[in-house]
């Protein structure tokens, strides 16, 4: 058995355990977070090819490719070459940023050798991917600036100490014009409009630089220029991945492999993706209480992505635990404190984790809606007659628009809760419900139930006073 293997069949026991207790949930953490520094180079080709495909979006031209070269480098007496290119764009850097350095990681872990490009001339064009308009460029000032911040914030998912840097000024500071023109003879104008973003920009008559066009070309001679045998990227850069395959063809080199990690959701229930400027991130840098809160607030769905994206659980131990979920033999909330205790210890070690499960419990758990300060409240007579999605978005602005509210409904993060003495009980709201009367809604969904009302919008919160 494989190392990976023995340390699966160790948890798969603890996930059978009472996983409300602290003790089992410790062991939990210790055994998996342990796997982030495991050794996984006895792991076969296939099996190696299969591990990475199962936290990816795509893996091009496919699984069967990877596991093939893998075997191809080995016979050699190789690793695989993989490369990430970072753009230091920013200073804040949040558990999205995390991602593709994890399953890197794991690249690192599997005996292949690991290329980190700093793109120190292509930050000075600004990478135009889902963007709606051109990116300000940055300085050099800028550029080392935040390069020395994100390293210290994704270290605890990443190991610098086995990795190269390099920066694509050194080949594409002294590319030439005509070197340029030549390239780009090759390459039709129309590919380079393929990509979406590109295309929403133009019919909508905003601008589009001729640097942003050539973002892609410029991504793709980091390719050439390493000899890469796979790039990392996000879903969002595919077109960009592709482009490197097609210049290193164009160069009689061969094509590199294409995995495209899942750009992840936000904490706030919504479907948007994880960014700062809708505040629905979870930074590095915040604290473990912080951190373990935020992951607590997320809607149950979320969960498994989750739990893809950040810890190196196995498929099979995720499916056993949802199974549990399913059966009713592990309550969500258990399995969720799990994983934001897999969080934290990821990023400050297993007892600072398990003292924020701790503090956790102590302040929320036990704490009625009724303890809360500061929560808005809606009057029923005076906003009764309103749609729900009219409220949460100009009574509340909970929500950004009604079709946002409509989306936290089609998602089943829109509820009524009720709380009484007893206890709290909450009913699940349709999309069909966010377009009816408030009060008609409340009469309907909470009839005859004794207690204080209140409406939920992913994790913000509203009382609903008085009467229709």
């Amino acid at each position: 058995m494989t190392r990976l293997g023995e340390s699966v069949a160790r948890a798969s026991s603890l996930l059978s355990a009472d996983l409300s207790a602290d003790t089992t949930v410790a062991e939990l953490l210790k055994e998996t977070g342990s796997r982030r520094y495991l050794d996984l180079t006895d792991l076969p080709a296939k099996e190696q090819a299969e591990l990475i495909a199962s936290r990816t979006v795509e893996v091009l031209p496919g699984v069967d490719q990877l596991a093939e070269r893998i075997e191809e480098r080995k016979a050699a007496g190789k690793g695989l070459h993989i490369k990430l290119g970072i753009d230091p764009t920013a200073t804040d850097v949040h558990l999205g940023h995390a991602v593709p350095l994890i399953v890197l990681s794991r690249f690192q872990r599997l005996g292949h050798d690991v290329t980190l490009i700093i793109g120190d001339f292509t930050a000075k064009i600004g990478d135009p991917s889902g963007r709606t308009a051109e990116r300000p460029p940055l300085t050099d000032e800028d550029i080392a600036h935040n390069l020395a911040s994100y390293r210290e914030q994704v270290r605890p998912f990443f190991d610098f100490e086995k990795v190269s840097f390099r920066q694509n000024s050194e080949w594409l500071a002294p590319y030439t014009f005509p070197e340029l023109l030549s390239l780009l003879s090759k390459v039709p104008a129309s590919q380079l409009l393929q990509r979406e973003d590109f295309r929403t920009r133009l019919a909508a008559g905003s601008g589009l630089t001729m640097t942003e066009m050539l973002y892609p070309i410029a991504q793709g001679l980091d390719s050439v220029a390493l000899e890469c045998d796979v790039e990392l990227g996000g879903a969002d850069q595919l077109l960009n991945l592709q482009m490197g395959r097609k210049l290193m063809e164009l160069k009689g080199q061969q094509p590199q492999l294409v995995v495209t990690m899942p750009l992840i959701e936000g904490t706030d229930g919504t479907g948007a993706k994880m960014s700062k400027s809708k505040g629905n991130y979870v930074g590095l840098t915040a604290t473990a209480d912080d951190v373990f809160g935020k992951i607590m607030s997320v809607p149950d769905r979320l969960m498994e992505p989750y739990l893809k994206a950040w810890t190196e659980w196995t498929d099979e131990e995720i499916a056993q635990a949802l199974a549990r979920i399913e059966a009713k033999t592990l309550h969500p909330m258990d399995l969720k404190k799990i994983l934001a205790g897999e969080v934290v210890a990821a990023l400050y070690g297993i007892e600072a984790a398990m003292a924020a499960r701790a503090g956790f419990v102590a302040q929320f758990s036990k704490k009625s809606f009724a303890d809360v300060s500061t929560l808005p409240s809606v009057d029923l007579a005076e906003h009764g007659a309103e749609t729900v999605a009219t409220v949460l978005t100009q009574v509340l602005e909970f929500t950004q628009s009604a079709s946002a509210a409509r989306r936290l409904a089609k998602q089943n993060a829109l509820r009524l809760v009720i709380e009484a003495e007893s206890g709290q009980e909450a009913v699940v709201l349709a999309e069909a419900d966010a377009v009816r009367p408030l009060a008609e809604v409340v009469a309907e969904k909470l009839a005859g139930t004794p207690g204080t009302p209140y409406l939920k919008a992913g994790r913000k919160l509203a009382q609903l006073q008085g009467d229709a």
